[in-house]
């Protein structure tokens, strides 16, 4: 089952859940303004703010921080790329950055529910752990992120 942002959907509650379940978001173009603009902000290093240093470095050209790309893929991730009632919510996860993401890049998430555990102490909500690929525009990985999601139980009805 795939749902993607511009589908007409709802949000999903723990009980709507099943492992395999994925979930595609909608896209955001990275471009250079941004990448630095991020970089001078929260990760002043040469290879993230100027071309020329780029060009001598591990990374071969200008390249967005590992944390932007990470922010991009909450933001998408936040605006239907993980449809969940209550909110995204993370309680800890990995995350792993291939490849780096370029100028120009049109990133976009994929998401599958790898794992689902209702909570015997709090009924009310579970964990769900999501592995998410943050993908340019040719299909590359350029972030990897598992993350383990609390997630809320379906409300019961108050027939």
């Amino acid at each position: 089952m795939e749902q993607s942002k511009g589908e007409e959907s709802s949000l999903f509650y723990l009980d709507d859940l099943k492992i395999g379940q994925r979930f595609v978001s909608g896209s955001h173009t990275m471009d250079e303004a941004e990448i630095k603009a991020f970089a001078a902000k929260f990760d002043p290093q040469p290879f993230h703010l100027d071309d020329e240093s780029a060009k001598d470095s591990l990374f071969g050209g200008l390249a967005a921080s590992g944390w932007h790309t990470a922010s991009i893929t909450m933001k998408l991730l936040v605006e239907g790329g993980a449809p969940l009632a209550g909110g995204v919510i993370g309680a800890g996860g990995e995350v792993a950055w291939p490849r780096p993401t370029r100028p120009g890049d049109r990133l976009q998430v994929e998401s599958e529910i790898i794992d689902i555990k209702p909570s015997r102490s709090r009924p009310e909500r579970g964990m769900v752990t999501v592995r998410s690929e943050t993908r340019n525009q040719r299909g590359e990985v350029v972030q990897i992120l598992t993350a383990k999601l609390v997630v809320a139980r379906r409300p019961a009805s108050s027939v």
